[in-house]
């Protein structure tokens, strides 16, 4: 009787876990464009992006009206004072794009990171008040939900050149951690389930190798196409359908391996929590380590 009330409370708590998913409007993480300055002085220096359509999300160009003026007179969270600001608002790009309010001082950090709606097709640009110069880029697009890129400002005679600098290093790091872990896990799930034989072992370690493989190479491609938010919502999916494949595999295999009878449910149920573990853990690492899963 006590075995059968703790498999009931660990099949309640997984179904909790798999199937509620709480809503909130206007949240989760939005696409973002990082731009890294390489050999950028100390200099005073501010940094936009110009956007060829006149809105992205919030941030839009100046419309004439006083109120909506965004800089430090109007708004305490401004970066710009007025004076910066008008700067960029009376800048005239070559290509028609247009200055959306947003703006960063970025000699310090030697960085700008739009995070909340950027646009899709922009040029960079660089104010240096002391000097009243500008500096631009070419017209560049986002090409991941977090688009990455690196210049070098040691020649600022010449139009700004942006490269593409996604860590697809790290990338493959956490895939690979990833893979590794659920196996890991996975595997000590079930010799605590009783399957402890070689051929057992064999099995379980196959049919996770490629299932994991598949799964996790899907993700990553999620992730870097759409973002975490999106990455999460196939995550559940894909655990889902993961569940279903080794449910049918381990309990068709596993009890034709071993002398020992099996019960019918307890390689679905072995499967049902061992996925349903790895996931609950992937999501409580990714929170500690963001960007491991």
């Amino acid at each position: 009787m006590k075995k059968k009330l703790i498999c009931t409370f660990l099949c309640t708590f997984v179904f909790i876990t798999l199937f509620s998913i709480t809503s909130y409007a206007d949240m989760g993480p939005k696409p973002s464009v990082n731009i890294i300055f390489e050999n950028l002085g100390d200099e005073l220096c501010y940094g936009t992006l110009l956007s060829k359509n006149k809105s992205t999300g919030p941030a839009s160009v100046y419309d004439g009206e006083t109120d909506y003026a965004v800089h430090s007179g109007n708004y305490d969270w401004a970066v710009l004072d007025y004076d910066e600001w008008k700067a960029f608002v009376d800048y005239e790009d070559a290509d028609g794009y247009y200055f959306l309010q947003e703006g960063w001082q970025i000699n310090e950090t030697k960085a700008l990171s739009w995070t909340y709606y950027p646009p899709n097709s922009f040029k960079i640009l660089l104010y240096f008040p002391e000097s009243g110069t500008f500096v631009t880029s070419g017209i560049y697009e986002t090409y991941a939900f977090d688009s990455y890129f690196t210049v070098d400002v040691s020649d600022m005679s010449h139009i700004l050149v942006a490269e593409k600098s996604y860590d697809y290093t790290w990338e493959l790091i956490s895939l690979a951690v990833r893979i590794v872990f659920t196996i890991i896990l996975e595997i000590g799930i079930g010799i605590l389930f009783g399957f402890r034989n070689r051929k057992h072992l064999l099995i379980i370690s196959g049919v996770n190798i490629t299932t994991q493989i598949i799964l996790n190479v899907l993700l990553n491609i999620i992730n870097y196409s759409s973002g975490s938010m999106a990455f999460t919502a196939y995550y559940i999916l894909f655990e889902i359908i993961v569940f279903a494949i080794e449910a049918v595999i381990f309990s068709y295999s596993l009890h034709r391996v071993t002398d020992k009878q099996i019960k019918k449910y307890v390689p679905a149920v072995y499967a049902l929590i061992a996925n349903a573990l790895s996931f609950g853990t992937g999501l409580l690492i990714a929170h500690i380590i963001p960007g491991i899963f």
